[in-house]
This record gives C-alpha cells, structure tokens and sequence, in this order.
C-alpha cells in the first residue's frame, strides 16, 4: 500500500495564534482546523472499519493509504518535537509511540482518570465530520477526578482536524461523558520505554481478541 508523499498535517496550521496552549493546572493545547477539508472524504474511506469498540492497537494492514500518511506524520520526529516544545518537553521525539485507534465507543467509556505513568505525552486528532449538540462525548480537561464540571477550559468537540494534546501528570484529569457511538480518533501516545510499549501493545491487542471473541459468542447464542 502506497503512502501520500505529500504532507497531510502542518505544522504552520499547528503554530497558529488560534492553538491554545496551558501550562496549568497540567500541561495541554487544543488546535482546530489542522486536517485539510478537502480530504475528509478520502479520510473517512481509510478509516479502519473497526467492529469492536474503545481504543484498538493500529494496524497498518486495516487502513487505507491516507490514515497511513497522518499516522506517519504524527509519529515523526518533527511532530513529537512541536508537540513536546509547547507541552514543556524537551526532545519529545527521542521516546517510542504508541499508535490507537478508536472508531466507535460505548457508554462505560470516558470515566475521568490521568492515564499511567508510563506515558509523557498523548495526542488525539478527531475525524468526525460533525457533533451533536450535546456534550455528550466532548473531551474535558478537569480540575478534580470526581467532578465533569470541573472544567479547565471549555469541552473539545470531536470534530474533523481538532488536535488536544497533554503531558501525563497526577493531576492530568480528563474524560468526557458518556457516548455510545462512532466517534472516529487518532491516539498517539510517547512512552517511557520500548518494554512499555510491548506490554501495552499486546495488552491492547488481548483485549480486542476477546472483545471479538466475546461479539462472536453472542451472535451465536
């Protein structure tokens, strides 16, 4: 499978004034806009058609050539760096990735926590071409691990070409409430250490096993 050679994501677009950027009370950035419109379509067609719901390991051979090439740019070096430059952290682009991807959700999904310490820094890239008027699904940064109320700033809506980004911390709370549904994400997450990246890998890839295995018993009852 081919890969565009042309770049999908900019770091021009990332740089905007428009990029809001916290160092409080954990380190975070919101960024609209930095997908271009004209390959939503091309997007969505490439988007893995995924049966089993949350955050799956990416794999390469379930993807068109398009979601290859975003997954290629968010994994650079040069990627990781911008990122890792407005999150306060130096050489971000020196750790492994870890690459999820997520096409739909259900309900139990989204409870607030910080993530594990053996993640620095995640990125989520949404692809939906549009959100309900609810907030239902809308990623919030949180002052508190028991409060949805508690907003750092306004909600993240879903939307095609929003970038959020954030440094794990102890208090890094976040979540959204919960949605049963598509809601189509890139995760890119930079880890503390190759080993890291295998137990997660194949922790991710057990679970989808057993969600599929779990969907196959059903149907047949």
């Amino acid at each position: 499978m081919s890969h565009r050679t042309e770049s999908i994501l900019s770091l021009e677009r990332f740089k905007s004034p428009d990029t809001l950027v916290l160092s409080e009370p954990f380190p975070m950035l919101i960024a609209e806009n930095q997908l271009p419109g004209e390959l939503a379509d091309e997007l969505e067609k490439d988007f893995p058609r995924q049966k089993e719901a949350g955050y799956l390991p990416f794999e390469p051979q379930e993807c068109g050539p398009t979601i290859e090439s975003v997954v290629d740019q968010m994994t650079s070096p040069e990627f990781a760096d911008a990122i890792g430059n407005s999150l306060g952290v130096d050489n971000l682009g020196q750790y492994p990735t870890m690459v999820s991807i997520c096409r739909s959700l259900k309900k139990h999904h989204g409870r607030i926590h910080t993530d594990g310490s053996s993640k620095i820094v995640t990125a989520l890239l949404y692809l939906n071409p549009d959100w309900m008027q609810s907030s239902d699904g809308c990623l919030r940064f949180l002052e508190r691990i028991d409060d949805f109320e508690a907003m750092v700033v306004p909600e993240v809506r879903p939307v095609y070409g929003t970038l959020a980004a954030f440094r794990r911390a102890d208090n890094s709370f976040h979540g959204h409430l919960p949605f049963q549904g598509e809601r189509r994400v890139i995760q890119v997450a930079w880890l503390t250490s190759e080993a890291e990246k295998l137990r997660k890998t194949q922790r991710g890839r057990t679970s989808r096993f057993l969600k599929w295995v779990s969907g196959s018993l059903r149907k047949s009852a």
